[in-house]
């Protein structure tokens, strides 16, 4: 029997569709494009081969086709009889994923690795803040991450998959030592790791170096193609970065080439979030409103995103109609989220609607009743999901406020208890208080 990257053993006796399998699992975890043409050949050379089916239904529904999803999944279970133990619970972990059954998949990812800890592809579904603990919505999930990590550590040493994962999720922490020499050495072993340059926009952004974070995006981008699935969200990084540099052209010049591009290539809330989150950042910033854009945003929430049940799609949909100024839309958004959470099915809880309501007052010039919403769900925003870069819009939102109130005092007070490397948000009259 053969064996993959990680010395795990793959039912088949055919090294093509092995060779064929491992360039799949390689280009899935580097977040490169062509992963479900590598598992095709895989499955053209060992048409029973239930790792690649299985794989191709993982690109298929990164990619958001459903449909060729549920095939592929069908095919990985008709062909498991013949498969080892470990991959029966590789396929059942995917089984519960693509069911959209995340707490039951959650589980089985950490019974999995217990027993075969270097399954990289089951672990990724996990290692990163986008991934089934990163959008738990539970209290300690950043922690809850590193913990899971370190854990597993032991069984990776210097692997360059794990050791971008394992360094984001200390940079998200504040480790900041720990997490730079990890991501460096990923990227040193393989440049072209998406997910390694993602840490190290990731690690710049924490510790307030800007200017290392543009020569660094400015250098790889060009590195990678159109259409891998973080090519959108990598440029968001770089436009933040500009925003941050107060140039404002060269981000929305990312805007409409990249992250809000009509050929965006990423997840449909990747787009959404990273769009919305960019025009709301730059008005806090002082810029005019973008009216044209934000209408366009409002349309493709209501095409793609049409029921909340992911929270940091959730309150990014929330945003773009506050900003559009559709009360009607966003209270309804808000009630259907509130069912969920009232029902047992949003595991968020109250976090969302909280920040949803802010905006809204923001919005509307009620900067008052937006500090009091954001000051009362301000110890529990990791339960909003994404990264500290990510959730750092609500701050700069209430910083925006105070200054816009006159409370000067505890805007300053703000900035002194936020963590030091991304202090300097970009929001106008922050200087002068």
């Amino acid at each position: 029997m053969l064996t993959d990257r990680y010395g795990l053993l793959v039912s088949t006796n055919v090294a093509a569709a092995r060779d064929a399998y491992v360039d799949g699992v390689d280009l899935l975890l580097t977040v490169y494009p062509g992963a479900a043409a590598s598992f095709d050949r895989a499955i053209a050379a060992d048409p029973s081969l239930a790792l690649a089916h299985i794989g191709k239904a993982r690109a298929f529904q990164l990619a958001g086709n459903l449909a060729a999803m549920r095939e592929s999944l069908a095919t990985a279970l008709a062909l498991s009889d013949g498969s080892s133990a470990r991959e029966l619970s590789h396929i059942d972990v995917f089984r519960h994923l693509f069911a959209g059954q995340a707490v039951a998949a959650l589980g089985a990812v950490r019974l999995h690795v217990e027993t075969w800890p270097r399954d990289a592809l089951v672990l990724s579904l996990a290692a990163n803040q986008g991934g089934l603990i990163g959008m738990s919505g539970l209290p300690g999930r950043e922690q809850d991450l590193v913990d899971f990590l370190e854990r597993l550590a032991p069984h990776y040493g210097e692997d360059w998959w794990f050791e971008a994962h394992y360094g984001m999720a200390l940079s998200e922490i504040g480790r900041h030592s720990a997490a730079h020499p990890k991501i460096e050495r990923s990227l040193a072993q393989v440049r072209r790791n998406a997910y390694g340059a993602h840490a190290f926009a990731h690690l710049c952004y924490e510790t307030g170096e800007r200017d290392s974070g543009i020569a660094f995006m400015r250098d790889w981008l060009p590195l990678y193609d159109r259409g891998g699935g973080l090519f959108g969200h990598l440029n968001w990084h770089l436009g933040l970065f500009e925003l941050h540099a107060g140039n404002l052209e060269g981000g929305l010049r990312l805007y409409d080439d990249a992250f809000c591009a009509d050929d965006h290539r990423g997840a449909v809330h990747q787009k959404l979030s990273d769009s919305s989150s960019f025009l709301w950042r730059s008005e806090l910033a002082g810029h005019p409103r973008d009216h044209a854009r934000w209408a366009k945003l409002q349309q493709y929430a209501k095409e793609k995103i049409p029921r909340p049940g992911f929270s940091l799609a959730d309150w990014h949909v929330a945003l773009a109609y506050a900003a559009g100024g559709d009360d009607a839309a966003l209270q309804s958004w808000v009630r259907a989220i509130e069912e969920l959470a009232d029902a047992g099915r949003y595991p968020s809880g109250p976090t969302i609607p909280a920040v949803a309501r802010a905006f809204a007052a923001f919005q509307r010039g009620d900067h008052a009743a937006a500090i009091d919403l954001i000051v009362s769900m301000l110890p529990d925003r990791e339960r909003m999901g994404g990264s500290r870069a990510q959730v750092d819009l609500v701050e700069a939102t209430l910083l925006r406020a105070y200054l816009s109130t006159g409370r000067d005092a505890e805007a300053r007070h703000l900035l002194a208890a936020r963590r030091p490397g991304p202090a300097g948000l970009p929001v106008a009259g922050l200087g002068a208080a």
